[in-house]
């Protein structure tokens, strides 16, 4: 356990930029770009000015207090819930962090020979390779999510400021609505989900970085996109009664874009309306229909397949040292 401790270490301070600072830079950006946005938009008169409503000219207050009941508890819903998704940005940031990682994870130490190194110590292939694994899908996921919560925190909290700078006190409404504290845990429930769809690409792309000599992007993209040439090919001039389409959605979407957050609802056909609450999104749904994604054999066959290209992984690492 100390062992694997150490190895993961070693990979966050490896590749500290990608995983830790470049998820603050963008979270920073974010914060700073919406929260500016606000400040401009009040300092020129454009943030709860004179709006029309009917026909009748009305500032923000004057309209917030025109709503029903039901409609403002509906407002206050809609930012306690949907507050997170300003961090969206990150999420997807993160796909293409993890992405490019497991893809040079083991080229870039037969390339600079480093491997050497590392193969002197008493570690196995295989505690090495877990190790890169639990980065991809432990490590890296769980900083962004801290973060991306972080952030949306800031944004909801700048926004009630703007709110009560004209006049709507939402700060006790939305503070004491339990969905914002609830958010942040749904999100952090669903990362064994994220884990066990993502794991087909981990495991396909440590595969090829453990295998290729070079040009690792060409091999990890490349060589689907040929297969889906071959399969659309035989399938319109062959007449084989191979179903492209099928392939393309269940093996290759699969091998590529596993990484993305929420994909799995994608591959499962997950009814839109199933992630709403009326008309906004609802955390606890989008928690409840990723679970539920888990029941269909697709993941699990997944869950095998990448598991057997890791341990492929495992075996090319132990006799591809050279650079």
């Amino acid at each position: 356990m100390k062992t694997m401790k150490w190895l993961v270490q070693r990979e966050f301070w490896e590749h500290k930029g990608a995983i830790f600072w470049a998820p603050i830079v963008v979270a920073g950006a974010i914060v700073l770009f919406i929260g500016g946005t606000i400040m401009y938009a009040i300092s020129m008169g454009k943030f709860g000015g004179e709006i029309t409503i009917n026909g009748r000219e009305a500032n923000m207050t004057m309209a917030f207090n025109s709503l029903s009941p039901q409609d403002q508890e509906m407002f206050v819903n809609a930012m306690s819930t949907g507050y997170m998704a300003a961090a969206a940005p990150l999420y997807i940031m993160l796909s293409v962090v993890v992405f490019f990682y497991c893809l040079s994870a083991m080229f870039e130490e037969r390339r600079d020979r480093s491997i050497l190194f590392w193969k002197s110590l008493p570690v196995s292939d295989q505690q090495t390779v877990l190790s890169k694994v639990a980065t991809a899908l432990i490590v890296a996921p769980l900083i962004t999510i801290g973060v991306a919560s972080f952030a949306s925190v800031l944004i909801l909290l700048i926004t009630c400021a703007a709110m009560g700078f004209n006049g709507i006190n939402l700060f006790g409404a939305v503070l004491s609505s339990p969905q914002v504290y609830l958010a942040p845990l749904q999100v952090l429930g669903m990362l064994p989900v994220y884990a066990l769809w993502a794991l087909p690409t981990v495991g396909w792309l440590l595969m090829v970085s453990a295998w290729a000599k070079s040009k690792v992007f060409l091999w990890a993209v490349g060589t689907p996109v040929i297969a889906i040439i071959i399969v659309k090919w035989a399938e319109k001039l062959l007449g084989t009664g191979m179903n492209a389409d099928w392939f393309i959605q269940n093996v290759v979407a699969r091998g590529l874009l596993g990484l993305l957050p929420g994909a799995w609802f994608g591959f499962e056909q997950v009814q839109p309306e199933l992630l709403t609450a009326g008309r906004t999104m609802s955390f606890g749904n989008v928690f409840a229909q990723s679970w539920t994604t888990l029941a269909a054999p697709s993941v699990w066959i997944g869950v095998l397949v990448g598991g057997l290209m890791i341990f492929a992984a495992m075996r090319l690492r132990r006799w591809k040292d050279e650079g």
